[in-house]
């Protein structure tokens, strides 16, 4: 071999290796929690998603949402909706009797169990009967037909406001109840005038003058 074509290879062993210190040097320095992992990357977006299920040909179920990504490289596939989302729920006659708000959603179904998850703002109304339900936590149990809380709730009915920690209904919410209220009272109506009286077994504080 001549001495220049040995000198240029002994050039390119020494930059190859220089170049792979360097790239062992760098993986060492990158956080694990910054390394990508195809089970944390969507393997299906969909925007603006609107999923309608049916009940013997009349709607039972609306949701819509900006954005849905789906993730299936996991033990337990999921669907998340980073952006929002906004369910309804009808009667058998296919009136609107529920809906469901909230700013980010999961939905996990496994071969036993399918869990819907509400964070954020979450609100739910019953319109027929014009109740009004507001947390920052819910969760839909879709096999047991059951929605529930162990966060902070506040329900506001046409003749009732109540407030606590922990909340139980049907997955209608038409008849929610607040397993640690405090700080309830109810609505009587006179003459269209709301006179609102303490709830003297979960409130501690001043009572309105009865009216005579």
């Amino acid at each position: 071999m001549r001495a220049d074509s040995f000198h240029r290879v002994k050039n390119m062993v020494a930059v190859t290796l220089v170049v792979a210190t360097t790239l062992l040097s760098c993986k060492d320095d990158i956080p694990l929690s910054e390394i990508s992992s195809t089970e944390e990357l969507p393997t299906q977006k969909i925007d603006n998603m609107t999923v309608v299920q049916y009940r013997k040909g009349i709607t039972a179920y609306i949701v819509d949402a900006p954005l849905m990504e789906r993730y299936t490289d996991n033990q337990a596939p999921y669907d998340v909706f980073p952006s929002g989302i906004v369910m309804r729920g009808y009667t058998p006659e296919g009136l609107l009797e529920t809906r469901i708000r909230a700013n980010y959603a999961k939905h996990v179904k496994k071969p036993d169990e399918e869990i819907w998850e509400a964070h954020g703002n979450v609100v739910i109304n019953n319109y027929i009967n014009g109740d009004r339900i507001e947390t920052d936590t819910l969760f839909w149990n879709r096999l047991s037909k059951r929605i529930y809380t162990h966060s902070w709730v506040k329900i506001t009915t046409v003749d009732l406001f109540m407030q606590g920690y922990g909340m139980e209904s049907d997955e209608m919410a038409r008849n929610a109840v607040i397993q640690n209220p405090f700080d309830s009272y109810a609505i009587v109506r006179r003459d269209s005038t709301e006179i609102p009286y303490i709830d003297t077994a979960n409130f501690i504080g001043p009572l309105l003058p009865q009216l005579k």
